[in-house]
């Protein structure tokens, strides 16, 4: 390992990054007349809508995006990034990476307090990355290297990795790497501890309540490390279930904002021409979600890989961008989204064809009965937003023309996760899944081996196993040299759209809708899962 206490090994970061941004941040709000109007209009209550209502309100066990959302307002990561992904200061002032890229040295924040009084220091870092190492569905993936994690002083970190991973930095988001505290957790079971529902943080907005089935509320943290942040009086995250409610809302004026294209994509054409609306596609970079269905290779139907390869061959993607996101997608089959450098193009080895579809069913030994139909299949579509219920629907129709008949299964959240991560009680799932800031974390979760984890959301819920894909992601998580890391993820993508553990079907283009009042409400990859601190209203 190279000496990291050389200045020729040490690549030190944090201060110049954080003054460019600053002085980035002072001129365009200048260009603005930002920092005027701000002043005069500070305060106020943002009424902000997430659904379906979160399942905790902190992201340590789960990656579900109605629970980021809420988190990051409360409870912070090391880092915040720009839209290039690039890192900037938050709760760590400066890092430094070694060269050969297996120790990262974080130097914290001084006078930051918890929002019960206590002093945040390097340990709860050490004991927040030990716990998401344990719990959460990505971190043992992102901190497959680590070997050590010391605190030399209360404003230091040394994370020490056993093989380099390169990416790490772009890891340190609240929304992927919250930092909680330890004096609050330690010693405690993590899963069923009571600041999950209510939380202690760091953040700009300290909680206030949680009326289930109703609102959450959230209240300007007055002692916040960032003078003068944040704009806000008040946060009351709203849960509107039905999608029409969530237009009228807009249209009367009753909420402010929402993300993940919150409202039916049919009505958004009439909100646009609403002068008192807009709508945002940034935000989402991090996300970078891919619309999938996912198959329980458990299922004794579904192992035979002739089935699986005569559904892909049933579902038109073109049908489905158009009609189901109304354009606002993009058709592809590999796990990893077009705009990604890594990105496969190689057209998929099953397109659209329901001849081939029948064939392919003949083939695997599931010849029509007197009814017309093969067999049948159950598909339980994820509960968050209308997306994937309408997707399913049209699964549904599509396989009744090759003989599969499909029951579509509504249920809450919680029990649709108990159902596919814990019971295993289904036969395929249409969901949603995050490429985030690399594939190494964000895709190999899906399909490696060690991420088949019983009882953990969005892991590895089709139960693939193939000691070739995980070979390669070993390898891709360690490689430096670009165009080997581009050449691993082909290889990768192919495998997977071969053997098709899951079919992607489209990549979304996410929409914020949000009141004209409402400002700085996306100023990062985040979106609106980042922590508001730079929001401020104008009524």
């Amino acid at each position: 390992m190279a000496d990291i206490t050389t200045p020729a090994a040490l690549r030190r970061y944090g201060t110049r990054v954080f003054s460019g941004a600053l002085g980035f941040a002072l001129t365009l709000a200048v260009a603005l007349g930002g920092p005027a109007s701000h002043a005069q209009t500070r305060g106020g209550t943002l009424n902000f809508i997430v659904t379906p209502e979160p399942t905790a309100l902190v992201d340590l066990a789960t990656t579900a995006t109605n629970v980021l959302k809420v988190s990051a307002k409360v409870t912070e990561g090391l880092l915040e990034y720009d839209f290039k992904l690039e890192p900037k200061p938050s709760l760590a002032t400066s890092w430094e990476i070694s060269d050969d890229s297996r120790k990262y040295v974080f130097h914290l924040r001084h006078g930051v307090k918890w929002h019960d009084g206590k002093p945040f220091t390097s340990a709860d870092v050490a004991y927040s990355i030990q716990a998401l190492r344990q719990v959460h569905p990505r971190a043992k993936t992102t901190f497959a290297n680590v070997t050590d994690i010391a605190t030399p002083d209360p404003y230091t970190v040394v994370i020490t990795l056993s093989r380099p991973a390169p990416w790490l930095i772009k890891a340190f988001s609240s929304s992927e790497t919250p930092i909680v505290p330890k004096h609050i957790y330690d010693g405690t079971d993590v899963l069923a501890n009571p600041a999950n529902n209510a939380p202690i943080g760091t953040g700009p907005f300290r909680f206030v309540k949680w009326v289930r089935g109703s609102y959450i509320e959230y209240a300007r943290n007055n002692d916040y490390w960032d003078a003068g942040k944040p704009g806000l009086d008040k946060i009351v995250v709203k849960v509107i279930n039905d999608p029409a409610a969530r237009t009228v809302a807009f249209e009367d004026g009753s909420v402010d904002l929402s993300g993940d294209t919150p409202v039916p994509l049919s009505d958004l054409a009439r909100l646009k021409d609403n002068p008192k609306l807009a709508i945002e596609t940034r935000g989402y970079e991090f996300q970078a979600g891919v619309a999938r269905i996912e198959f329980n290779l458990d299922n004794p139907v579904l192992k035979n890989p002739k089935v699986r390869q005569a559904i892909a061959s049933a579902l038109d993607r073109e049908v489905i961008r158009k009609v189901i996101y109304y354009g606002y997608a993009t058709p592809l089959a590999s796990p990893i989204i077009p705009a990604s450098p890594y990105h496969d193009p190689v057209p998929t080895p099953y397109p659209f064809n329901v001849d081939r579809a029948n064939a392919l069913l003949d083939e695997a030994g599931y010849p029509r009965k007197a009814d017309g139909t093969r067999f049948a299949l159950t598909v339980d579509p994820l509960p968050i937003g209308d997306l994937p219920a309408r997707t399913a629907a049209y699964v549904k129709s599509a396989l009744a023309r090759v003989g599969i008949a499909v029951t579509v299964r509504s249920q809450d959240l919680p029990a649709y996760l108990k159902r596919i991560y814990t019971d295993r009680d289904f036969d395929f799932s249409v969901n949603g899944m995050s490429n985030l800031f690399d594939p190494v974390v964000g895709v190999a979760r899906l399909y490696t081996s060690g991420n088949f984890r019983r009882g953990v959301p969005f892991t590895n819920g089709s139960h693939y196993s193939n000691p070739e894909i995980d070979q390669l992601f070993s390898r891709v998580a360690e490689e430096t040299d670009e165009t080997k890391r581009k050449q691993l993820f082909s290889q990768i993508q192919r495998i997977l759209e071969r053997d098709l553990p899951d079919i992607n079907l489209v990549s979304p283009q996410y929409v914020t809708v949000y009141s004209r009042a409402v400002h700085n409400h996306t100023t990062s990859p985040d979106g609106v899962s980042a922590s508001f601190a730079d929001l401020w209203l104008q009524r």
